[in-house]
This record gives structure tokens, sequence and C-alpha cells, in this order.
């Protein structure tokens, strides 16, 4: 799992990818709030009205097995001085995949960059400015690692192909091949012998033998 880490107006936010779509902490966040009770500060969030409704709906059009029923109970008791609600049982009752609770060392809960955004707004706009000025320059490095590292990798394979083909020249081709026989060795492998050694490529031969049998 490839954790990294943003900072954000001096606090550390860590954040991973899962198929290619990251998911922010959301106990990181939370530090910002109230460093001591991160816990109760995303209990807090989950347990407005306003929350259930936008995770819920997140849940209806990104995941097929979201339960509707266990959200729309939820959904009636948010509001209430009664009602409180943990990620865990979120994610347990109704098979929510935009929250996520993990243990371990970088554990916390995290949450899917457009639940991770809505929080961050109920913390505070300003904060959330923050986040996604930070989670921009974040993508944008990423993207140019992405951009430098394919260069290298294309670069060197051009470096590797030309020592091949060079060493191919030198050691096993005959020296007088017709331009066509040459861009067929480095084209096709298995004919690398029958060149080098007959001075033919496969195709060569089969119409040679066809036209000596008429």
């Amino acid at each position: 799992m490839n954790i990294r880490k943003m900072v954000v107006k001096g606090k550390d936010v860590l954040l991973f990818s899962k198929e290619h779509i990251e998911y922010i902490s959301l106990t990181d966040m939370a530090k910002s709030k109230d460093p001591e009770r991160t816990n109760y500060i995303v209990q807090n969030w989950m347990r407005n009205r306003n929350t259930i409704e936008f995770i819920g709906l997140w849940e209806v059009i990104h995941n097929p097995i979201f339960k509707r029923i266990e959200f729309d109970a939820f959904r009636k008791e948010a509001g209430l001085n009664s009602f409180s609600l943990t990620p865990q049982r979120w994610v347990e009752r109704t098979n929510a995949v935009g929250i996520i609770s993990k243990s371990g060392r970088y554990g916390g809960t995290f949450a899917h960059q457009d639940i991770a955004f809505e929080f961050a707004s109920w913390i505070s706009a300003e904060f959330k400015l923050y986040l996604l000025v930070e989670f921009q320059r974040l993508k944008e490095e990423e993207a140019k690692t992405k951009s430098l590292e394919w260069n290298m990798q294309r670069t060197l394979a051009k470096v590797n192909y030309k020592i091949h083909t060079d060493a191919v020249k030198e050691h096993l081709v005959p020296v007088r091949i017709t331009k066509e026989q040459e861009n067929f060795i480095y084209a096709s492998e298995a004919d690398l012998l029958n060149v080098a050694l007959f001075g033919k490529t496969a195709k060569e031969w089969r119409n040679h033998s066809a036209a000596s049998c008429k």
C-alpha cells in the first residue's frame, strides 16, 4: 500500500491509493480541531443529518452493494440527541466503501477524496482550501515523477535496443545482406539464425524451395 503524506496547515495528513482512488485520513484532519479527541470529532461529524445524506448519496452513486434500507434507518435517526454513529458501525451496517477504518501503524479513519473534502469543509473553509492546494500540488508532483520515470525507461529501452542490434550486426549477421533482410532481422528474432547461417529468411528459403520444385 502506497502511504504518502501531505502537510496541511502544519499538520501531517496521510493518504493512500486503492484501485487508483485516493483515500485521505479523516483522523489526521481532525487533529487540526482537537488533537486529543480525533475519534470524537469524526463521530460528531457523522451524526449530522447533512453528513449522513451526503455519504449515503455518494454510496448510492458509487457502490452497487450499498444497503439503502440501513442508510434510510440512519437518516431517520440523524439529528436526534440520542443518535451516534462510528465509522465502523456505518461500514458494517451499510456495506459502505467510501469510508475505511484501518488499524496498525498507519491506522485511523480514511475516506474517499470526495468525502474527505466534505469533512474538511465541516472543519473549516480555510482548512479545506489548504487541503485542496496541497492535494493538487502532490498530484502534480507525482505526475511529473511518473513522466520522468517513463522517459528514463524509454531512453534505457532505446539504449538497450541499440546495444542489442549492434551486437547482432557485429557477431551474427553476414557481411553481405540486402536491406530487406536487415529489416527482417531486427523485426523478427525468430529468423535471426536462419539469416546468420544460411543467408536467407524462412520465407525466402520456402520461396526458393518452391521454385526449385517446379
